[in-house]
């Protein structure tokens, strides 16, 4: 089985905590206006510096976009790292359905009179 191009696997990775998936819903929740790590902090029991962490893998990953307005740091959604990762994803099970296919039908020619 081959391995996720380097994109997906950091995708993946990135994606692999739950409170960085939280956070990617809610960043995505916010649309084209985003959101800051202090609006994120005020809606959950983690601090505004554990947020920002979580922001800044989900950055590393191209996730996430920041953009300075101000004061602020304003997080947007990148879609794209989803849809290279999701299409790898879809390649390895279409793979694997390719495999269980013909096990099953190698299975049934073994125990056919």
């Amino acid at each position: 089985m081959a391995a996720p191009p380097a994109r997906a696997s950091s995708v993946l990775d990135a994606l692999g905590d739950a409170t960085r998936r939280e956070l990617l819903a809610a960043v995505g929740a916010a649309g084209a206006e985003g959101t800051t790590a202090t609006q994120l902090a005020v809606e959950r029991s983690i601090s505004r510096q554990a947020i920002v962490k979580h922001l800044q893998v989900l950055a590393a990953a191209g996730l996430v976009g920041a953009e300075k307005v101000g004061r602020e740091q304003r997080y947007r959604l990148e879609p794209a790292p989803l849809a290279d990762a999701s299409a790898w994803l879809t390649s390895v099970g279409a793979a694997w359905d390719r495999r269980l296919a013909r096990l099953a039908e190698s299975t049934s020619r073994r125990t056919a009179p």
